[in-house]
This record gives structure tokens, sequence and C-alpha cells, in this order.
């Protein structure tokens, strides 16, 4: 019992970030004032959800008032320009998806930020799966079959997206990019307009998140054809991959983080990341987040800052790939 313990134990510790330790110094600094979270989006849905975990574990913590600032605008430009001129002291913190970090940058002819320098990257928070999915009226059954008919008819087969520039829409093109399917983007005003589309089988296909997705597919009234992730998923463990079926690179995951103003000091930039490692391990947390369909991701500001410099990079050779321009 006491080697499988240590076993079990030795697993969990291989499996977290390697965080420092705890930092005195820093969590004093933290503990002298309130701390705003920025979120560059209207209430509701996964930043918002993040957003209060940070803002509730912050207060616990540290036994100063935390609160959300959802400040929506330009894309999400408004609530990061807040945090961008804040004081680096950080008690002023962003909460933001993927897309505005590593797609935006290249989409937006004029973006008014340069991320490595305006921004000191604390952690990834939380991932979502994604899907394609087909209307059972297409007939499609799997990635490879959709492969095959795209291939065979180019050009009849179309995609929704939520929009131009979105995740969605460029993991479409990645996968056109790897497969050579000829598929034609149809682009939708939001993500909801563009699954009732599907619904209703005016579009055969859509790269969605996989919690929007999951009532229709339980139900029937959608087709999983694969996962966008190396590894299946946990909350819908049938689905196989893209991958699986041999469907290399097309590894596009929704994925949320945290950052502070430029000029954070490095300590406390590490004990916010070790902080937000904390508070998402609470089972209460975590079932939270199961609610909005993600899970706990968390990474040191190292890792982080290198994911999110990968990610662009790969981002930016798609976009440029396929000459997609923003609206």
């Amino acid at each position: 019992m006491l080697r499988k313990s240590f076993i079990a134990a030795t697993l969990v510790a291989l499996a977290l970030p390697a965080f420092p330790q705890a930092n005195p110094e820093a969590a004093k600094l933290l503990s002298s004032d309130k701390f705003t979270i920025i979120s560059p989006f209207p209430p509701g849905g996964p930043v918002d959800t993040l957003a209060r975990v940070m803002a509730e574990g912050l207060t616990k913590r540290y036994g100063q008032p935390a609160v959300v600032d959802n400040a929506p605008g330009a894309a999400g430009n408004i609530g990061m320009d807040k945090v961008k001129r804040a004081k680096a002291d950080g008690h002023t913190l962003l909460l933001i998806p993927a897309g505005n970090l590593t797609i935006n940058p290249t989409l937006m002819p004029n973006f008014p930020f340069d991320i490595a320098k305006d921004f000191a990257p604390v952690t990834m928070l939380a991932k979502a799966p994604n899907v394609l999915v087909a209307s059972p009226s297409s007939g499609i059954k799997s990635a490879k079959d959709l492969v095959a008919q795209a291939k065979a008819k180019p050009g009849t087969l179309s995609y929704a997206s939520p929009g131009i520039g979105s995740g969605l829409h460029l993991a479409g093109e990645l996968f056109k990019q790897h497969t050579g399917a000829d598929l034609l983007h149809v682009a939708y005003k939001g993500t909801g307009p563009a699954m009732n589309d599907v619904l209703g089988g005016i579009v055969p296909l859509m790269f969605t998140n996989l919690p929007a997705a999951l009532p229709h597919l339980q139900s029937g009234k959608l087709v999983a054809l694969g996962i966008t992730e190396a590894q299946r998923t946990p909350v819908a463990p049938d689905i196989p991959t893209l991958a699986e079926q041999g469907i290399q690179g097309v590894n596009v995951t929704s994925w949320y983080g945290m950052l502070a103003p430029a000029g954070t000091p490095p300590a406390v930039v590490e004990q916010l990341a070790r902080d937000a490692a904390d508070f998402l391990s609470q089972p209460d947390v975590q079932a939270r987040l199961k609610a909005q369909g993600m899970t706990r991701s968390t990474m040191t500001p190292a890792a982080f800052a290198k994911y999110m410099k990968e990610e662009t990079a790969m981002w930016a050779g798609v976009i440029k790939a396929r000459g997609i321009k923003a609206e």
C-alpha cells in the first residue's frame, strides 16, 4: 500500500508544472492592495468563469478584495489596453482567450500591441477541446470519408465558422492545408448562427467547441468526425482524434490565459502562476470548469511564453499561406 501511494504521489508530482517555491516577498506585495481581473468580453462564458475563479481565490489567499471588470469592445483590445497601462505590481490581471494573443497579432493589420513587450505572461489556465462535426444529412461519417469526398468532388463541400479569422475558421484552413481537401469557407457572425445552419443541413460541416456541440452529438443531430487535439478528451472519450484517423498536424485547442502588465516583477508573476495552479486544482473549481467544457491546464510563466510564441508562429504561417484577411 505504501509503495502504491508513493507511486501515485510521484505521478501526480510529475504531472504538475515545475513551479518555483512560494516567495514570501512576492506574497507580501500581493497582500498589499486590491485586485482587478479584467475580462475583455461581456459577462458569461468561459473567460468570465475563469476570471471569477481567480478573483475568489485571490481574495481568500491575500485578504484583499478582487473584482472582475468586464471591459468589452474592439475585439478585446479595450480590455487589453487597460491592462497594458496598469501599474505593474500584480494587482491588475488580464483573462483572455487564445485568439487575442496568437491570431490577432497577424490577422489584424494595425494590431495595437506587442504581446511579448506589453504583457508579462503568467500562465495558461484552462483548455476546451474543439471538434469537427457534420450534419447527418451530409452522409459523412468520418474524417477520412470527408477528405475522400472533398477530393472526389472539389469545391462541393463547405464548412461554417463564427467569422473570418476566428480560431475555428483557421482550424478549417489548417485542415485543408494538411489534407488537401477542397472546402469552401462560409463565415457567420457568431457561433450560434453557424451552428443553426449546420443543424439544419444548410452547411454540412463545422469546427466548433466541443461543449457547444455535445448536446447535439448526444441527440444525434450532429455527427462527430474527430477531436482536434493530440489526445482524446475525457469530456467525450468515444470521439476519436483526427490524428488517430491519419490526419496529422491539425491540433487546435481553445485555451484561456492570464497575463499581467509588462514590468511586473518575475517573482510576483511566478507566485501568481503558482496561485492559479492551486486555485484550479480544487474539486469544486474543477466541477465549474467541467460545466463549461474546460479542463485545468496550468503552465509556468516561461512555458506559457514559449507556447504562445510557437502558436503565434504557427497561425501566422496559416494566415499568410491561405491569404486570410480580417474584415
